[in-house]
């Protein structure tokens, strides 16, 4: 588990605006503050919650509410306000004057965690980019009217102020990431494509964070991915080979970062290059926390950042995670036949593990065609296709081609189409 700042734990309070028709969600929102708060390291030590019809253009909770809020804050002596919702520049740099301590939004704070998370080259340029990217329409209110005009030979008179130079060198910055990130993006398309040629195919495992992805896949592969309690434990996407149990199938299994609700646009923008993966795999495996009182919302989520994605239409699994914390054992029966290719596990006590590949050996018998193929002899390339891209049954050489039965990709089977017995061209 990885360690967090303690000795110098920043004491914050947390401030959530219930609009007018979301009320029924408030709790679930305060708690994942709450709990986002946490993983960044700080100690939650206030909670307010408002209910308002819209938010106040120039302080977002009302210039009232803000006053009250300013002497709460000083008589407990809190040092940061974090806001469940992106604050405009205006609203809070308004905010910060008003309260006179540090006002943090949700994107600032996702962002922050995501920067302590990143390990790989990969992952601290796409972090980097969705902060230059947050930072880039704020930088106007870290300056005050004594601040912007920069001193030195050449800075001097109506030359360029501090502020237009430190955009200028953030927008050169985020085109520099952008390239960089841009030829990360080309090396794993090319590693896709090595691995669309292994006789493997591939899935991806999608989930609201702290699910158990991560859990999962440690479990199937013994790969030693962090998993712990706080959100967004894992950022960049590993990939492993699962043997199943039944028939020889292997499957190339990608974890990927955890999704929340609202998840930060600079973030999905940084981050597509990684996320190409869910978009580009053969079926999906989305994890869901059976116990949590939230469960619904929290696939609703899922399901519009894959629509964002361009994913929502691939073969899904839906496997409820977590079912030891669920009591009522009928509960959980009720909820699997809620949808078509469903289970419910609990990877930490390593239970249900057989339903899920069963699961997954249907869901990959339903992406390959069976055919009888009868090959040439001068086209024995394509046997080895069929052994790269599906499973033979059987191979028989006869005196004039030869006899193949095999599960293979819908799509290498309509190219072979040709070798099938009652193949007819089409004449127009």
């Amino acid at each position: 588990m990885p360690s967090y700042p303690t000795e110098q734990q920043e004491r914050a309070a947390i401030i959530s605006v219930s609009l007018a028709g979301g009320e029924d969600d408030a709790d679930m929102r305060l708690n994942e503050l709450r709990e986002l708060a946490y993983t960044a390291g700080a100690e939650v030590a206030a909670e307010y919650m408002q209910s308002r019809r819209a938010p106040d253009m120039a302080t977002y909770i009302g210039p009232g509410k803000a006053e009250d809020l300013k002497n709460d804050l000083a008589s407990k002596h809190l040092e940061l306000a974090i806001f469940d919702d992106e604050l405009s520049p205006t609203q809070q740099r308004n905010l910060t004057e008003i309260l006179g301590v540090r006002v943090l939004d949700r994107t600032q704070l996702i962002l922050d965690i995501f920067a302590q998370r990143a390990r790989t080259r990969e992952g601290k340029l796409q972090v980097e980019l969705a902060q230059l990217n947050y930072l880039l329409p704020r930088l106007s209110t870290l300056y005050t009217k004594f601040e912007r005009q920069q001193g030195g030979i050449g800075g001097r008179g109506p030359g360029e102020t501090k502020l237009e130079s430190d955009r200028r060198r953030v927008r050169e910055r985020i085109a520099l990431l952008g390239r960089e990130i841009e030829e990360i993006k080309e090396q794993r398309f090319q590693q896709r494509q090595l691995r669309h040629k292994l006789p493997f195919p591939t899935c991806a495992l999608v989930g609201y964070t702290s699910a158990g992805k991560s859990t999962l896949l440690n479990l199937l592969t013994g790969a030693e991915v962090l998993a712990d309690s706080k959100l967004f434990s894992t950022l960049d996407p590993t990939t492993r080979r699962v043997v199943l149990p039944h028939g020889g199938w292997s499957v190339l299994m990608t974890d990927t970062v955890g999704f929340i609700r609202n998840l930060p646009h600079h973030l999905i923008a940084a981050f597509r290059a990684t996320l190409e993966e869910v978009a580009q795999s053969d079926f999906l495996i989305h994890v869901v926390d059976a116990g949590h009182s939230e469960r619904e919302r929290q696939m609703l989520a899922v399901m519009e950042v894959l629509k964002e994605l361009g994913a929502e239409d691939r073969p899904i699994i839906v496997a409820f995670n977590k079912a030891d914390t669920v009591r009522d054992t009928y509960q959980l029966r009720e909820l699997i036949l809620q949808y078509p290719n469903a289970c419910y596990l609990s990877a930490l006590r390593r239970d249900g593990i057989p339903d899920l590949m069963d699961r997954i050996e249907l869901t990959l018998k339903s992406l390959l065609a069976s055919v009888e193929l009868r090959i040439p002899y001068d086209r024995s390339d394509l046997v080895a296709q069929c052994y790269e891209n599906g499973k033979v049954q059987s191979v028989d050489y006869g005196p004039e081609f030869i006899l193949v039965r095999a599960d293979i990709s819908k799509d290498l089977a309509g190219r072979l189409a040709p070798y099938t017995p009652n193949y007819v061209p089409d004449i127009y």
